[in-house]
């Protein structure tokens, strides 16, 4: 009995040994193969994984599906079939090519910091917009630690993005690594870019390269639409919430053959209640009415890359107080209805050619053009604001390597911007209750460069890469644009990184702050009345900054699970700066030239972990020091928390079947700008609040539900709007808004999807 016992016991263990599969997952140098820690192998088709140890190994239990995957953030995925006998098996991944997108195909890390380049940089994955409903760009942040999203004020429904302590004027938005949203549609872009149309966003912070222009200060958001031979067959997503906006989403990607493809997404939204929960008289949201469309085409061969395509977005916006009606418009005094309205019409064109040189290895050509026709027609009360921007981007790279090192590559080109902008404003004087003669505003902005970027690899540690751009400018002449990255690896688990530059751009007045329209300010630059002084606004610098920052990244293995701690801090100095000052006098908003110092201090610190298999937990904590010089006096960036927490939970069940996603975000307190001589009862600061969203999502073979809350403990500003009750008065102002302005929302959507084999 005891023989058999042991004979049973040993036949139990060999086939458990069986059921093992071991390996390892290696990259190859010119030293040979090197191990890669972090990297994911799972089983196609399946939710069952793990990742690498800090030499590359593995070994997971076997499983039916009998395709091995391994994928690594910078590399081409790798899928090996393997037999059920426990065999060692080895996968070589091999790092992309210059000039395609990044495809982001890793299983479980839905947002991931590059650990490849020197760039400090953060890629957010199509799953993790799916934590969130995800209408839109501007949404898409909820569950990042260093990206902030809030409304600009409380009437118009603009957001603006807030990265290193700095609005979104100071971050330069592109959309496949070409610069967009500029000027007239910085505002409101945002909303532009459908959330099911993304399939990854590219966050980097500080000086970003120069290949892609002087604009970014603060840093660079790039976001990648679905491409056509990789989007699904085809794709609808449906959503509803209970405020009554309606939201439709679909997309077809079309092979045509092996070189051909191409690519329809549509869009439409529609928010036609009008709501004031807090019964201030006020629409907390205006009415809005979007529709977007784009086709893209792709053709692609061993040495050709080739896409173009067209986007067209078509909107409108209604605001201001409950009851108010398009017809009302020109309407205005005591007896009238305070209200705004937004018409937005954008045509966009755009082309990527790229050339992989056969003779040549490692040698590549690429050139990118883009061209927008954004026509804005606004008016915000008594006063009005219309305004249209052409813009034509192009750029061309070449890229190559020096000799027969790999190791040792370089970047040039050239690049072309040009603008056209033709506005007119006819302001609103509260004290004497008239409108200003239209004023008009035209310019044409030509900005021609070169670029010439250096990247080395030394010793399989350390990578530098030191780029430098000279740019002309027709109104304001040459300037330089210098910019550094390093890169320091000392082990497989740890990184630090270290960036400075330069950043520089033209101030667009009415344009970035055409929110503050919504007040009973009077707009000045340099201490006159703008409508009747427009030629102050050539007496504006552009705004430069120079930009420091450093990041350690660190990997630590625990119960078979990587740790991930990252820390960095980034400094921003503005040397030119234009302040938007609306907190010095009472009924006046005054832009000028920095007399003074203004800067920024960001300290970050980010853990992620899982907790338990299939448990993801996120945990960051932000500190924000940014003062600027307004008057004579240094003071801290009004309406911007001081610090800000988040804690992001999301576990999915086995298979895949459910999926829980819980994110809080713990917003510290501020300023809040108080000008001598206002209403009276205002404060001068807004202290800690937190917000609280949720969302539980059920998956089918081919379509899923969700459903969800945001702001879950109903947290609204008291308040948003001074002197509501009296609109047309000197006291109004929709601009102090520091917190949300609408509350508990619950939403549900569906999406379908026939994806690709």
């Amino acid at each position: 009995m005891k023989y058999f016992c042991f004979l049973v016991f040993l036949c139990a263990a060999v086939g458990s040994y069986a059921q093992e599969i071991r390996g390892k997952v290696v990259e190859k140098n010119g030293e040979g193969k090197i191990g890669l820690p972090g990297a994911n192998v799972y089983w196609l088709g399946t939710t069952e994984g793990v990742v690498t140890d800090e030499k590359g190994n593995f070994k997971i239990k076997w499983h039916e599906a009998g395709r091995l995957v391994a994928s690594f953030i910078g590399y081409r995925s790798d899928t090996l079939s393997v037999s059920r006998n426990g065999q060692q098996v080895e996968f070589t991944l091999v790092s992309g090519e210059v000039l395609d997108e990044v495809k982001v195909m890793t299983r479980g890390n839905t947002t991931i910091m590059s650990t490849k380049g020197p760039l400090i940089e953060q890629v957010i994955t199509g799953e993790e917009l799916c934590k969130a409903a995800c209408c839109n760009l501007g949404e898409s942040f909820t569950t990042n630690a260093s990206v902030d999203v809030a409304y600009a004020d409380a009437v118009t429904g603009a957001k603006q993005i807030q990265l290193l302590g700095l609005t979104g004027k100071y971050v330069q938005m592109m959309t496949e690594n070409m610069p967009n949203f500029r000027g007239i549609s910085s505002l409101y872009g945002l909303n532009y870019v459908p959330g099911p149309w993304m399939s990854a966003i590219s966050v980097s912070k500080g000086a970003g390269s120069v290949i892609n222009g002087y604009e970014a200060i603060a840093g660079q958001i790039s976001v990648d639409y679905k491409k056509p031979p990789t989007s699904e067959k085809i794709f609808v997503n449906g959503y509803g919430s209970s405020e009554g906006m309606i939201e439709f989403n679909a997309n077809t990607g079309i092979r045509l053959n092996d070189r051909w493809s191409t690519a329809i997404l549509v869009h439409g939204d529609w928010l036609t209640m009008q709501h004031d929960a807090n019964d201030d008289g006020f629409m907390d949201m205006p009415e809005k009415t979007q529709y977007n469309i784009m086709n893209r085409w792709q053709y692609k061969t061993d040495a050709w890359f080739l896409q173009f395509g067209g986007k067209f977005l078509d909107e409108t916006r209604l605001g201001g107080q409950k009851g108010f009606k398009k017809e009302m418009k020109g309407q205005y005094g005591k007896d009238a209805l305070y209200g705004l309205g937004i018409d937005s019409r954008r045509y966009e064109g755009f082309m990527k050619l790229g050339y992989l040189m056969p003779e040549y290895e490692n040698t590549s050509m690429a050139i990118l053009v883009n061209y927008t026709d954004h026509d804005q027609d606004s008016y915000y009360g008594a006063r009005t604001y219309k305004a249209r921007q052409q813009t034509v981007f192009s750029n061309y790279i070449f890229q190559s390597i020096f000799g027969n090192n790999e190791n040792q590559k370089y970047s040039a080109g050239l690049t072309f911007n040009y603008d056209r902008y033709t506005e007119s404003f006819n302001d609103f004087l509260v004290a004497t209750q008239q409108r200003t003669a239209m004023a008009d505003f035209d310019r044409t902005e030509r900005v021609g460069g070169a670029f010439l970027q250096y990247t080395g690899a030394f010793w399989e540690k350390l990578t530098v890469m030191a780029g430098l751009r000279y740019d002309y400018h027709n109104i304001f002449g040459g300037f330089v644009t210098p910019r550094l990255h390093i890169a320091y690896a000392p082990d497989d688990f740890t990184m630090l990184k270290v960036s400075a530059g330069h950043g520089s751009r033209m101030a667009n007045v009415l344009a970035d702050h055409s929110y503050l329209l919504a007040s009973a300010n009077s707009v000045y630059v340099n201490d006159k009345l703008l409508a009747e002084h427009p030629e102050e606004l050539d007496r504006l610098n552009m705004e430069k900054a120079w930009n420091f920052g450093v990041q350690l990244n660190r990997k630590f293995l625990l119960f078979d699970r990587i740790l991930n701690i990252n820390l960095d801090y980034y400094r921003t100095d503005f040397t030119d700066q234009v302040i938007a000052d609306n907190e010095t006098q009472a009924g006046k908003v005054n832009f000028y030239n920095l007399d003074g110092d203004s800067y920024s201090n960001c300290y970050q610190v980010e853990v992620k972990y899982e907790l338990i298999p299939r448990f993801d937990v996120l945990g960051a904590y932000r500190y924000n020091d940014v003062k600027m010089t307004v008057g004579d006096r240094l003071l801290r960036a009004p309406l911007q928390s001081r610090y800000k927490g988040l804690l992001n939970l999301s576990y999915y069940t086995n298979m895949k079947k459910w999926q829980f996603d819980f994110t809080t975000q713990f917003n510290g307190p501020g300023r809040i700008p108080v000008t001598p001589g206002s209403g009276e009862g205002q404060t001068d600061r807004f202290e800690a609040f937190q917000i609280m969203n949720a969302q539980v999502s059920k998956f089918f073979r081919k379509w899923s539900i969700y459903a969800g809350c945001e702001n879950i403990g109903d947290f609204t500003q008291k308040h948003p709007i001074l002197a509501a009750d009296k609109p047309w008065s000197a006291d109004f102002d929709s601009s102090k808004i520091w917190g949300p302005v609408h509350g508990r929302k619950f939403y549900v959507g569906i999406r379908f999807a026939i994806d690709r084999e």
